[in-house]
């Protein structure tokens, strides 16, 4: 293996999405692929390689619940944040015309979001355990008859044919991914910046708990704009969360914020400061 400098782990195979997303925000790095992603994000811990991108929410399939579970037995850090649109192909092998194909396989959730333009064609879908390795076992068939649905880079790789862009029926399809690191790396606060914070917590399970951990917030102007919760613990009496808001660690409406935080809530951990990726602020896109 290369040295771990040059090197950004993902889940999945070679020509995944998230390797697409590797190759975009990162072109200079080597990308690889591990079966899982408690194993890409270990490789980071381990000192095997320097960066993890990790897919966190869709905004059609919603969260990957996994990582809300995996983070916090690793001690890695969130050094950036990555939207990935969605687009679909619907790849062949080389020469094959829409007329010859009968079947498309892909991950059930493509298969899902491209269910009318599948229909349109008349073509008969198959459940594969991921959109990269349709391709692969399609230029491992041979035949014309089979597609599949996946990424442009997947037809680079496997030597296929891209018949059609832009197949799923909705556009706006995006994913949001988490860089990781071993090294926490906060860039210097600039005031024409716009930053993001992710916190992890935990508050007992008592009426308004929630409630007085987050209202230091409030109170000192500092936006929440993603929070989800989870059971960390077995005994279902104690909720985790995992919280993002708009701010720098070292702004004073953030530190006084999170001082409250501290107060109300337990097992507080900052994920992470990191520039706000531009996605966030398209004219045409709202993220939730």
């Amino acid at each position: 293996m290369s040295d771990s400098a040059k090197i950004i782990a993902y889940q999945g195979q070679p020509g995944a999405y998230s390797h697409l997303s590797c190759t975009r925000a990162f072109p200079e790095m080597e990308a690889h692929a591990c079966e899982t992603f408690a194993e890409a994000m270990f490789m980071v811990e381990d000192g095997k390689a320097e960066l993890a991108m990790i897919p966190l929410e869709n905004s059609t399939a919603g969260r990957v619940e996994e990582i809300y579970r995996l983070m916090p037995k690793t001690q890695l850090h969130i050094v950036g944040e990555h939207f990935e649109p969605v687009n679909h192909c619907l790849l062949g092998l080389p020469g094959t015309k829409l007329e010859d194909l009968k079947t498309v396989s892909s991950h059930p959730q493509a298969l899902a979001q491209c269910l009318e333009h599948t229909k349109e064609l008349g073509l008969q879908p198959v459940a594969s355990l991921d959109t990269a390795g349709s391709a692969a076992a399609l230029a491992k068939a041979g035949k014309k008859e089979y597609a599949a649905i996946a990424s442009s880079l997947a037809a680079e790789l496997y030597g296929l044919e891209v018949l059609r862009e832009n197949f799923q029926d909705k556009a706006g399809n995006t994913t949001r991914f988490l860089i990781l690191s071993r090294d926490n790396v906060v860039p210097e606060f600039d005031p024409k910046n716009k930053y993001m914070t992710t916190i992890m917590f935990t508050v007992r399970n008592i009426p308004a708990a929630l409630y007085k951990a987050l209202g230091g917030f409030s109170t000192n102007g500092v936006n929440m704009v993603k929070l989800e919760s989870y059971m960390a613990s077995d005994t279902m009496t104690v909720s985790s969360f995992h919280l993002d808001v708009e701010g720098h660690v070292n702004q004073k409406s953030m530190q006084y914020a999170l001082q409250e935080l501290d107060f109300f809530a337990r097992e507080v951990r900052i994920m992470g400061t990191y520039d706000a990726h531009p996605f966030r602020y398209r004219e045409d896109v709202i993220v939730e």
